[in-house]
């Protein structure tokens, strides 16, 4: 979105040394891009099964081939971008719409399934900050003004944006309390027991994230618990990931309260 936003306030400008044919077709693709990845991330994030043929085939069909068929071949060869964006739109928006219909029936469909209220909300929230990028293809059809596409696209990222605030917070203040809690209780063991059971770390990864904290190395750990150095790194990797940390300083603190 970022790349979408700066390609459309940059292009074009003939004092870039980059043909002007070229800048159009760079700031279209980034928004095409853009709109393309929505289905590939709420199939993958939300785990909406019904997506993944939109996110693999169908956007390719009737997003990216378009754009390829209309704004770089088609244009390269007559040069009158207005009537290829006129052209060229009218199947992305048509998708769109589908897309958006499908998206927020899998959403529903979940959540019949699920329950899960939190979770609906969230994925309700998500859905709608993206909707106005649907308005894209459609401003293109129409030839509205640069502005006007640009203010609307954009609303969905301040959605996003605050979407990602509030799960930030959300998580923050969850941490803490756990936290609070385990440092209440004032043991050690209990802090480390406890936060094993929060992450989910399996028998094996509890064994080596005390072996770390005795200052063993890879090669050491592979050879005090008889398994490849390859395997203690996979392990280290999938604690790392597990607990949200990037190194043993911060993962022995997270574990053992700063003891």
């Amino acid at each position: 979105m970022l790349v979408y936003n700066i390609t459309g306030g940059l292009f074009p400008d003939p004092k870039i040394g980059i043909p002007i044919s070229t800048q159009m077709m760079i700031a279209y693709g980034s928004g095409f891009l853009t709109a393309s990845y929505f289905p590939f991330y709420f199939y993958k994030a939300c785990d909406l099964p019904p997506l993944r043929w939109h996110a693999y085939f169908g956007v390719p069909l009737f997003l990216i081939l378009p754009y390829l068929l209309f704004f770089v071949v088609i244009y390269t060869i007559n040069g009158n971008l207005n009537r290829d964006i006129k052209y060229g739109m009218v199947v992305p928006f048509i998708y769109a719409m589908v897309l958006l219909w499908v998206m927020l029936q899998a959403i529903r469909k979940k959540h019949r399934k699920e329950r899960n209220r939190h979770k609906y909300l969230e994925e309700i929230t998500m859905y709608c900050a993206i909707t106005p990028w649907a308005s894209l293809a459609f401003f293109g059809a129409v030839e509205s003004s640069q502005l006007i596409e640009v203010l609307c696209t954009n609303t969905g990222i301040i959605g996003i944006t605050f979407l990602f605030i509030w799960k930030s917070i959300k998580s923050a203040r969850k941490e803490y309390q756990r936290l609070i809690e385990l440092a209440n209780k004032n043991s050690e063991t209990v802090v480390f027991e406890q936060t094993c059971r929060y992450y989910r770390l399996t028998g094996r990864e509890i064994e080596i994230v005390l072996l770390v904290r005795q200052g063993l190395s890879y090669k050491e750990i592979s050879e005090k618990l008889f398994i490849a150095g390859k395997t203690v790194e996979n392990h280290i990797q999938n604690i790392y990931e597990k607990s949200q940390v990037k190194n043993k300083v911060a993962l022995l603190h997270k574990f053992f309260h700063g003891v």
